[in-house]
């Protein structure tokens, strides 16, 4: 059975921290989390055929935007230390907030548990496949809209998120990845090839041990990247936060025409 848990209003996302402490923040690992009002947070349990058990689902929708009927969605690929029951506490539904009063157009964001299995396939367990098939139907029972979805996430989550984007052309209309857990070689390397005509966004802090591997990622790219930067910061959420909003943007940018449609065709699962 379903159980979900409304988190809008009750406090759950972590202290709101002032651009002050942005530097402080960042080393030690907390997230930077703007002063921004929840909207529509929901955590759900739902069963996932594609990894044989019961996982976490999460959604933010936008504080004003009621319950993100209609909206784009912007999936969220966590990476091996967390999981979706933290994303309340990281603040993201505070990040959907800020990116519509920051100028945006209005994106939901959701995500799943995916465990430490990288995204990809491992046994019977295929985490991938729920993100490409069951929680784009998941967000669709919510009245969310799957054809403009676009795909972000930090450390095994930026691997992840590249690689949903190399596995399934037209699936995601831009790939937004902090410091990715990629090396030359890969198959995201090898792969790149797939992400020509994909916005890609990539980030990694200067501290990062990852770094030269993200830089070669870039050159490796089809096209120059399409957001993102080298900046100080190390291999935390301190440092992912700061990533977040351009993030948004890009997301937002990439999503907000609606899908094209073929006279006669019916609607499609994604993006054409």
């Amino acid at each position: 059975m379903r159980r979900r848990t409304l988190l809008a209003g009750t406090g759950a996302a972590a202290g709101v921290v002032a651009l002050g402490g942005w530097h402080r923040r960042r080393a030690s690992g907390d997230p930077v989390i703007p002063g921004a009002p929840v909207g529509d947070e929901r955590l759900e349990r739902r069963f996932s055929a594609a990894r044989g058990r019961t996982v976490d689902f999460y959604t933010a929708v936008p504080a004003g935007h009621g319950a993100g009927r209609g909206l784009p969605v912007l999936l969220v690929l966590h990476g091996g230390s967390t999981t979706a029951a933290d994303f309340p506490r990281l603040g993201l539904g505070r990040f959907a907030t800020d990116s519509v009063r920051r100028g945006n157009a209005p994106v939901v964001l959701a995500g799943a548990t995916g465990d430490r299995l990288s995204w990809r396939p491992a046994g019977a367990d295929d985490p991938q496949r729920m993100v490409h098939e069951e929680i784009p139907a998941w967000c669709a029972e919510r009245g969310f809209d799957t054809s403009r979805l676009a795909v972000c996430g930090w450390s095994m989550g930026g691997y992840g998120a590249l690689l949903l984007a190399q596995t399934f052309p037209g699936f995601v209309r831009a790939v937004a990845a902090f410091s990715p857990a990629v090396r030359p070689g890969d198959d995201v390397f090898a792969g790149a090839g797939a992400l020509r005509g994909v916005p890609v966004g990539l980030w990694c802090g200067t501290d990062d041990g990852l770094l030269s591997e993200v830089r070669a990622l870039e050159r490796a790219l089809p096209q120059p990247k399409a957001a993102g930067s080298y900046e100080e910061g190390r291999h935390n959420f301190g440092y992912w936060s700061t990533c977040l909003p351009a993030a948004c943007d890009l997301a937002a940018r990439s999503t907000r025409q609606p899908a094209v449609r073929v006279s006669g065709s019916g609607p499609g699962p994604g993006p054409r």
